[in-house]
């Protein structure tokens, strides 16, 4: 439904239909969480239980890994959020 609006000057104007902004998906936007935790969680699991020179490397991947994963999660999630609006 359109909705008519008066201007200043009088004149009836028709304007786009009044809504509430829709929310993202709430599902994917779940998903999306559901990926994060995994991520974080892979990463807790890669240097769990390491020591000196191989925690250092094991790390330095894992972390790299991790923001890379927390990057794609984002960006999907921006796409979501700007597609449902």
């Amino acid at each position: 439904m359109t909705v008519a609006r008066r201007t200043i000057d009088g004149v009836n104007e028709e304007k786009e239909p009044l809504v509430a902004t829709i929310a993202p998906d709430t599902e994917k936007l779940r998903e999306l969480d559901e990926d994060e935790r995994r991520a974080w969680n892979e990463y807790y699991d890669n240097i769990q239980d390491l020591t000196g020179e191989q925690y250092e490397q094991v790390e330095l991947e894992s972390w790299d890994a991790l923001q890379g994963e927390l990057r794609r999660i984002e960006r999907r999630r921006r796409l979501l959020i700007v597609s449902s609006s």
